[in-house]
């Protein structure tokens, strides 16, 4: 069975940094393109980046361009995503995600084979 467990997620003040992280427990890591999804209180859950399984190809929602970054390391069956100059509107729960699809607009309305149990982020003013 597939899983998929986030980690560093926390309260951070508005500016801050955060890096997420997800592993995939299964050897066929590589052959999944891995992305991440968020959903603030109140609000329906939203794409924010995936990256294709080389790490060659990443596409990103309007949420999560200029100051968020998605890598991966197939070594180490790892996704991240950098967030930075953290702003309270990106309070949310992440939530990594796996499927086959490559990057790209079908993300934005996809769900994906693979979810993880989501790790908290809060940012205050």
């Amino acid at each position: 069975q597939v899983q998929l467990v986030e980690s560093g997620g926390g309260l951070v003040q508005a500016g801050g940094s955060l890096r997420l992280s997800c592993a995939l427990s299964r050897r066929t890591f590589s052959v999944y393109t891995m992305g991440w999804f968020r959903q603030a209180p109140g609000k329906e859950r939203e794409f924010v980046a995936a990256v294709s399984w080389t790490g060659g190809n990443t596409y990103y929602s309007d949420s999560g361009s200029g100051r968020f970054t998605i890598s991966r390391d197939n070594a180490e069956n790892t996704v991240y995503l950098q967030m930075n100059s953290l702003k309270p509107e990106d309070t949310a729960v992440y939530y990594c995600a796996a499927d086959r699809a490559p990057p790209g607009r079908s993300w934005f309305r996809r769900a994906p084979e693979v979810w993880g149990q989501g790790t908290l982020v809060t940012v205050s003013s």
